[in-house]
């Protein structure tokens, strides 16, 4: 009888163990933008990837709009573990401590993708990410988003059009000195917040790729869009460095390979959707749409570029003259 109810225990328990062993690892991807965005697209593309890859093993549960955590929470939600997935713009890594990833937002250090994938998919970009393992977060890969333009209720075709606008921007001293340049003042402010501060009143106008003015709906409340391309916005995917180490090893090479190729899909969309989005900003007819003039942009250029000189002490001098030499920029010729 003795040796049965052991028998019996050693089933249940081994029966339990089997269910415990079968449930999926839980990953939490949490973003702050639209699901029709490209980053909401992406994380929902690399949900898919992760769950067929893995077989079923790793569940992916994507919370967009800002729904689990705000952007000044979620990085400190993923340093806790209570998150274990986050794509934040690369103005987000100051504050972490890692101020060199600011050197994105330098304003037209960039022209085109092309240039810039030489940076982020390059031996620099992945030098960046390792830079974020001392806060106990892992880098895993750079998602493209866009390029900026400027909105406002005015007309923004010259440099002295920014005079005295309260400008909305993401808690960057680049982007900060990049509006004073302008004479414009900087409003920090999260970017679930935008929408109302811009009805309301409380900023003037805002920077933005096309596709984030478009599906937070700001072009609604805003009558007058520049097409300046002035700066780039991407993301850095991350995860919880502690977490991610302690994946089984063939789970976690499933999901780099999900990762792998969210990035190429990221990457590809990219372009399109902001594309789609300027189209459909026209049709709404709701903003007033602005191509700069070749001398225009050319101001635009020489008022902005003078914030690469600001903030060599901030970002450093090697790394800015590594991205100039990767992408052919010199700022002595405009």
């Amino acid at each position: 009888m003795r040796l049965r109810s052991s028998l019996l225990a050693l089933a249940l328990g081994l029966a339990a163990f089997a269910a415990q062993a079968s449930e999926p690892i839980v990953i939490k991807f949490a973003h702050v933008v639209a699901k029709n965005t490209p980053k909401g697209k992406a994380a929902d593309y690399f949900k898919q990837r992760a769950e067929a890859l893995t077989k079923g093993a790793v569940k992916v549960e994507v919370y967009p709009n800002s729904t689990l955590y705000k952007d000044k929470e979620e990085m400190e939600a993923l340093q806790l573990g209570a998150v274990q997935l986050l794509a934040p713009s690369l103005a987000k890594f100051g504050p972490l401590g890692v101020k060199e990833f600011e050197v994105f937002d330098l304003p037209y250090i960039f022209d085109n993708y092309q240039e810039l994938n030489k940076v982020t998919q390059g031996p620099i970009g992945r030098e960046l990410l390792n830079r974020l393992e001392p806060k106990g977060v892992k880098g895993l890969t750079f998602w493209d988003n866009g390029f900026k333009s400027f909105s406002a209720n005015k007309p923004l075709k010259t440099p002295a059009d920014f005079r005295g606008l309260k400008m909305r921007i993401q808690s960057s001293k680049v982007l900060d000195a990049q509006m004073r340049a302008l004479g414009a003042l900087p409003q920090v402010m999260a970017f679930s917040e935008v929408y109302q501060a811009l009805q309301t009143g409380v900023v003037d106008g805002t920077e933005n790729p096309i596709s984030n003015l478009y599906t937070q709906k700001m072009h609604e409340v805003q009558k007058h869009l520049s097409l300046t391309e002035h700066g780039y916005l991407g993301y850095a995917v991350i995860t919880n460095k502690k977490f991610w180490e302690g994946l089984p090893a063939n789970i976690r090479a499933q999901l780099e390979q999900a990762m792998k190729e969210s990035t190429e899909y990221a990457n590809k969309i990219a372009k399109q959707e902001n594309d789609e989005s300027l189209e459909a900003v026209r049709k709404s007819g709701k903003t007033t749409i602005y191509t700069p003039t070749a001398a225009e942009k050319a101001a635009l250029k020489k008022a902005l570029v003078s914030v690469h000189e600001k903030m060599d002490d901030r970002l450093g001098v090697e790394m800015v003259q590594r991205i100039y030499k990767e992408t052919g920029f010199d700022p002595s010729k405009l």
